[in-house]
C-alpha cells in the first residue's frame, strides 16, 4: 500500500518561510516523478512544482517561481518544498503526489496523493 505523508504546514506570517516534507512509502521512490499541489477554499486544485525521477530537472508554475524550492532526498524517500516571501494567497491545503511517469506537470498524471497539510499565511 503506498502512503505519502506530508508535514510541516502551519501558520506563519508574510514574508516568513516554511519547509513542507512528504514522507513515501514507495518502494521505488526514484523511479517516480514527484510533484506538489494546493487547493485553497472555493478553489481548484493548483500545481506549484514537480521534480523528475532523477532530481535533475524541476517546473514551477509561474505563482510559485523563485519562492518555492522543490528538491528530493533519496535516502528518506521524501521530497520536500520550501517556500519563502509567503504571502497571504498562498494559504491552502497542500498535497505532494507520485507518478509513475518521470516528469510531469498536470493533475492527471498523478498516481498517489498524500491527505495534505493546512498552511495558513497571515497578513
Amino acid at each position: 500500500q503506498v502512503q505519502l505523508v506530508e508535514s510541516g504546514g502551519g501558520l506563519v506570517q508574510a514574508g516568513g518561510s516554511l519547509r513542507l516534507s512528504c514522507a513515501a512509502s514507495l518502494r521505488t521512490f526514484r523511479r517516480y516523478g514527484m510533484g506538489w499541489f494546493r487547493q485553497a477554499p472555493g478553489k481548484e486544485r493548483e500545481f506549484l512544482a514537480a521534480i523528475s525521477w532523477n532530481g535533475g530537472n524541476t517546473y514551477y508554475a509561474d505563482s510559485v517561481q523563485g519562492r518555492f524550492t522543490i528538491s528530493r532526498e533519496y535516502a528518506k524517500n521524501t521530497v520536500y518544498l520550501q517556500m519563502n516571501s509567503l504571502k497571504p494567497e498562498d494559504t491552502a491545503v497542500y498535497y505532494c503526489a507520485a507518478s509513475a511517469q518521470a516528469f510531469v506537470f498536470n493533475e492527471a498524471g498523478y498516481d498517489y496523493w498524500g491527505q495534505g497539510t493546512q498552511v495558513t499565511v497571515s497578513s
